[in-house]
């Protein structure tokens, strides 16, 4: 994917975004519990939003990072996405919540350290 100049965006770049939309995902689900947070109407809406868009910037980081960063669960994060993009009627909340409680914090904070060991390896 290249930015509107036509130069290829940095994979950085998009790391820094799934980061950001799973903080997204955090604040939005702050204080509900699985029953609110599946009656929040906008919240949950916002909340699959953010979950696909973490997959969807995951499918721009190239193919030999992930290979290099296999603590990322990359393949499951890019079907995660397409799950939620396109079977929406097979939508689990019970999966969604889980997301949420377990699997977006683990992941920020796994992003995080994979962002800072590319800094410090481009010292």
């Amino acid at each position: 994917m290249s930015e509107p100049g036509g130069e290829p965006r940095e994979w950085r770049f998009y790391v820094e975004d799934m980061i950001g939309f799973g903080e997204r995902v955090r604040d939005y689900t702050a204080g509900l519990n699985r029953e609110s947070f599946v009656a929040s109407g906008m919240t949950y809406d916002a909340t699959l939003r953010n979950l696909e868009l973490i997959g969807e910037a995951a499918t721009h980081v190239p193919e030999s990072v992930r290979n290099a960063h296999p603590e990322i669960p990359w393949r499951a994060i890019i079907g995660a996405r397409n799950r939620l993009a396109h079977g929406y009627l097979h939508i689990e909340d019970d999966t969604v919540w889980n997301m949420i409680e377990d699997a977006v914090p683990q992941l920020v904070s796994d992003l995080r350290k994979l962002l800072k060991r590319a800094e410090e390896n481009a010292e």
